[in-house]
């Protein structure tokens, strides 16, 4: 073979290479052209302190998309995961708010127990979307919708239309305490992105996952538990979820009815805009931390050049739809080479 012909054999391979990594090409592009335009559209947009509340912003949605991301890598979907967040939230806030006039032995019920409560909802709210989806057989997407209205129905039964403020010690320093002036909220945002990126890639669950995702059919044929892994990915999500609700409350001084109820959409954008396919099996935490830059900058970058707020809803939905379209043509561009390979 010539020169002339390996390289024009090669050229094709490359470009099926590129168009099959545009999922992961287009979000850090877009990343990168975002921070370019508004570090010039805006002079106090690029420091080092605008960085820092760029983090804070993404905190609570961030932390959602951590669990988002092991159901979505699954082939699945979770529309609960603002409601568990409120729910969770009310919760810590409603029996931290019982220390007051609720003893026992006459002795005031400990900030902790509130705490261990509220992981104790969003786990078993987690186990139920689970039960139902693996057990009982009702698709993600029909179960997660109704998780929804349970979960508001359990912050209107609490709360019942009012606001509550207190939240314990721990909970309120991890949500609104900084560290050397550096928000902890952002800490604990880096600590589950770390946690999330090396479970799912560096453990056997994690290779479930993917396995699950990519082919649920061949991983049962290999050994995997699939209803297992789903069921263990929804309730992931689930506590994610709870632990950003409880956050939440902390980082925003009040607990109340559909206080995270936008954010469900910047989970799931988080997740999708990144790279992550919606199809399940490729994807990862990494592309979840592209997502969150892309929609944080974007938010951010917004506010500093002082944009009409109707306009920057419409422009998010818009990078949204072509991160939708970018992951269904990827997604068909694999579709075809297992069919000319097959």
């Amino acid at each position: 073979m010539t020169l002339q012909q390996s390289n024009a054999a090669a050229m094709p391979r490359t470009g099926v290479f590129l168009r099959s990594q545009m999922r992961n090409i287009a979000p850090f592009a877009t990343l990168i052209l975002l921070i370019v335009f508004f570090s010039f559209a805006s002079p106090s947009f690029a420091t080092i302190d605008n960085a820092a509340n760029i983090l804070t912003q993404i905190s609570v949605a961030g932390i959602m998309a951590v669990g988002l991301t092991f159901v979505i890598l699954c082939g699945e979907i979770d529309l609960s995961v603002a409601s568990v967040a409120n729910a969770t939230g009310i919760v810590v806030a409603f029996f931290t708010m019982q220390e007051a006039y609720v003893n026992i032995a006459n002795v005031p019920l400990p900030g902790w127990l509130a705490i261990v409560l509220a992981l104790a909802s969003c786990l078993a709210l987690g186990l139920v979307n689970a039960v139902g989806t693996t057990v009982v057989g009702i698709p993600s997407f029909i179960m997660t919708l109704a998780m929804m209205q349970i979960g508001a129905g359990i912050c209107a039964l609490l709360v019942r239309g009012q606001i509550a403020y207190a939240v314990p010690d721990l909970v309120n320093t991890l949500g609104a305490g900084r560290i050397y002036g550096f928000p902890t909220i952002g800490l604990v945002l880096i600590a589950f992105l770390v946690v999330g990126h090396v479970t799912l890639r560096y453990t056997r669950f994690g290779r479930y996952i993917f396995m699950v995702g990519g082919n649920r059919e061949a991983a049962e044929y290999s050994g995997v538990n699939v209803k297992v892994v789903l069921g263990a990915a929804l309730v992931i999500c689930a506590v994610c979820s709870g632990v950003a609700g409880m956050l939440g409350v902390a980082h925003f001084g009040s607990a109340q009815q559909n206080e995270f109820d936008g954010y469900l959409l910047d989970a799931i954008a988080a997740v999708v805009v990144g790279g992550t396919s919606l199809f399940g099996g490729r994807g990862g935490i990494g592309n979840t931390i592209v997502g969150l830059c892309v929609l944080g900058v974007l938010n951010n970058g917004l506010d500093h050049i002082q944009i009409d707020s109707f306009l920057k809803i419409l422009i998010r939905g818009l990078i949204l739809l072509a991160a939708l379209i970018v992951n269904v043509y990827v997604q068909n561009i694999r579709t075809v080479e297992r069919a000319q390979g097959g």
